[in-house]
């Protein structure tokens, strides 16, 4: 039948999960750091989502789809289990604010997290979020914080981490990372990969990235060794 429902634009989308909230059908859900309309014949039309948008991404649509199905929503909300394919409620974007008492550890000659937002995978961080505004992107491979000891005081502190590896996510990272930089006020970019050959398609597409953005931006690589060393930077 054809009949109004929304359409979430996923480019616009910032990931904030405040129309999976607003939601109260269950019909939108955050999938890869995005929100995503995955039940049709839950969304009843009425759009209680987009005032909840900040990103101005959804809108209505008058298309074909299945009839709202009062009775399955009914169902869905009494058995309390989340709909046919969850997105990861872990993925919402936030800035994690630091304050002095996590210095606290630092003081006492222990690590402390230098994480300044979540989440930090490539793969789902979304492209506009506010904590871009103004900051300095690190963009590093998965195995840099397990061979490299210092990661959070020497390259994670005062910078918004993006983590990666091109061989087991099996993506081209390059169009995410030139929408984030093109699409936000990137101040720099430091890329930390390992000497190995396969991060070099994380520092190819970071460097593709700053390029296809349009934007002159002062960026750096640092190459870490398989036992912990800087190699170059």
């Amino acid at each position: 039948m054809k009949r109004k429902i929304i359409h979430i634009d996923r480019d616009k989308c910032s990931g904030c999960g405040l129309c999976a909230k607003a939601c109260h059908e269950g019909a939108i859900e955050m999938v890869d750091g995005k929100a995503q309309l995955t039940r049709e014949d839950f969304c009843d039309g009425f759009g209680d989502c987009l005032p909840a948008c900040p990103a101005g991404a959804i809108t209505f649509e008058e298309r074909e789809a299945p009839a709202y199905d009062a009775e399955a929503v009914k169902a869905h909300k009494q058995s309390g289990m989340p709909a046919a394919r969850p997105g990861c409620p872990g993925s919402m974007a936030m800035a994690l604010k630091r304050g002095e008492e996590d210095d606290a550890p630092a003081r006492a000659g222990r690590a402390a997290s230098r994480l300044a937002q979540w989440p930090c995978q490539i793969k789902l961080v979304p492209v506009r979020a506010p904590f871009f505004d103004g900051a300095k992107l690190l963009i590093a491979a998965d195995c840099t914080a397990y061979a490299y000891a210092n990661m959070h005081e020497d390259f994670m502190r005062g910078k918004v981490t993006l983590i990666g590896c091109p061989k087991l996510d099996q993506v081209d990272y390059a169009e995410k990372l030139t929408a984030i930089i093109r699409d936000n006020d990137i101040r720099g970019v430091t890329i930390v990969r390992m000497e190995v050959p396969c991060c070099g398609g994380l520092q190819r597409a970071a460097e593709e990235a700053l390029r296809a953005s349009g934007k002159f931006i002062p960026w750096q690589v640092v190459t870490i060794s398989r036992d912990g060393r800087v190699l170059d930077a």
